[in-house]
This record gives C-alpha cells, structure tokens and sequence, in this order.
C-alpha cells in the first residue's frame, strides 16, 4: 500500500543503522520531515545524507544518546526548539549486552537506553505530539519480552544477577508495559501507542562490540535466518502511518516472528505483558529514575 507523509513531523532513535535508518529511510520517501536521531556524530551525519537520497521529505539529524538522560533531556529541546509540531515518534534505538554496564547516571545500560531514556524522552515531548494530533508513539518491542520471567522489580538495576538475555527481554517487557500505560493515560488526547516487533532483523544489533562469547556466537549462527532491516522495518512503517490504526492504540503489532510473511496485525503480548498493575508500577518506578537526575 503506497503510504502518504507528507505534511508530518517524524522523530526515529537510533537511526544511522540497521532498522531505525530503513525506517526514516521509508517514511521520507513518502514525505515526511524525518528527524534522524543518533549517538555518534559521524555515523549520523552519514545517515542523514543517506536517507536524503531518495527522500520526497526534509530529512534532518539531531544528536542524542539514549542511554544519557542529560543528553536526552538536551535532544528533546532541541527538537522542541527546531520544529513546532511532532507526529509521530519512534522509539527504535537498542542495545544488548553481554556484560553488565550502568549508564552516565548509574542505571544498567539495557534498562537505561532500552527504556528508562525512551520513557523520559516520550514524556518530554508528549505536549508536542498532544498539540500535534492525532499523532502516534511507536515502542520497537521484540517477541522476546515473552522470554521474561518477570519485570524484577526487586532487582531492575540487574544488582543481584546479571545475564544479556534476560536483562535484553526484561527491556522488552518494559517496553510492552509502557505502551499499554500510555494508551491508558493518553486516550481521549488524540496521541495512540504502539508496541511493535520487527522480527529477526540482520540488522548488526548486538555485533558492535557490546557482545562476545556465547552470546556472540548466537547471533552469528542466527545470520541465516533473520530478514533484512528493510523487512524489519515493515512493523515500525505500519503503526506510524495506517489509516485508522488510532482503534487499536495499546496494541502489541507484529508479522510472523522470524520472517516477513503476512500482513502487520495485532498480536497477543505475554500474560505480564497485560499487567496494567505492573505497567502503572513501572511508570512511577521510570519517573523516580529519571526525576532523580533533573
């Protein structure tokens, strides 16, 4: 279906790679202003010019790490600053990794970038996009959230134990709760929220440096089966720009999990992932994180 942008405001998180730069790559050529976010000043500037080429919409990058609150409290004004509407905002960036690392302000480093600096950054702009609707977030979640055992309140810091996968699908999870908790909170405003799963993306996540060993070897016998970043971004594309979609907004969206088959629909989350109870817990726990270091 040919998708039409023109005329809306689109902010993608990790975007010089992988599915975020396929993401805005899309959603520029069907003309939307796309605002690349990134980490590094090089590959971002690469990514712009890249997506550019091609694009029917303005194609702009903003500097932003999400594992840094200060940072994405910086970026957020930036943004607020430069561009006087937001239609949609897709919380893409990720990381996993096999070690446990903190962020700049203590907090475990897949918690932290995965969600803690995508809830702050939501937040901060959630007047922009009221003011702009009707406008979408979109939640880059995985199928992996259903891996979790619990969201581990009692430990989300990973102080007592560590491992990259749980840490990486206790993330997911979050993600999961936090679209539900912000449907909830922004129904009647004219803002939906979506979670989505891009399938098993050959997208170079993981393969940074931020991971070795077992986990290392995983993912590189996992090369086979996994679709390209242009297929995964297939998710991220549907729940910014269908028609209509506002009716199914909480919704946890996907393909088939290890491929590109079949249309994008709604999908069943894990029995934690519609904890509405744990999903306004996590929202209180995530503004105490990020209140603490204005």
């Amino acid at each position: 279906m040919t998708i039409d942008m023109h005329g809306k405001v689109v902010l993608v998180t990790g975007a010089t790679g992988g599915i975020g730069k396929e993401t805005a790559r899309a959603l520029a050529r069907a003309g939307a202003t796309v605002i690349l976010s990134g980490r590094d000043a090089g590959r971002l500037a690469a990514a712009v010019a890249d997506v550019r080429s091609g694009a029917a919409g303005s194609v702009e990058g903003l500097s932003m790490d999400l594992a840094s609150l200060q940072s994405v409290r910086t970026g957020a004004n930036e943004l607020l600053d430069r561009w006087d509407r937001l239609d949609v905002l897709i919380n893409n960036a990720g990381v996993i990794l096999s070690g446990r690392q903190v962020s700049p302000e203590g907090y475990e480093l897949t918690f932290a970038t995965n969600h803690l600096g995508h809830f702050l950054l939501t937040t901060l702009l959630l007047d922009r996009l009221k003011a702009s609707a009707p406008s979408r977030i979109v939640n880059v979640s995985s199928t992996a959230h259903r891996g979790a055992r619990s969201m581990g309140f009692d430990d989300l810091q990973s102080e007592k134990s560590y491992s990259a996968m749980g840490a990486y699908n206790r993330s997911k999870l979050a993600n999961i709760l936090f679209t539900r908790e912000l449907a909830r909170r922004l129904e009647g405003t004219g803002v939906s929220a979506f979670a989505v799963h891009p399938g098993v993306v050959r997208s170079g996540w993981g393969k940074g440096g931020d991971t070795r060993g077992g986990l290392n070897i995983f993912l590189t016998l996992a090369l086979p089966i996994q679709i390209s970043p242009k297929m995964g971004a297939a998710a991220s594309v549907y729940a910014a720009s269908h028609p209509g979609l506002e009716v199914d907004s909480g919704a946890f969206l996907q393909r088939l999990v290890f491929g590109n088959f079949g249309p994008v629909h709604p999908a069943q989350t894990s029995a934690m992932g519609q904890d509405d109870a744990g999903a306004a817990h996590l929202w209180e726990l995530s503004q105490e994180m990020v209140s603490a270091h204005p």
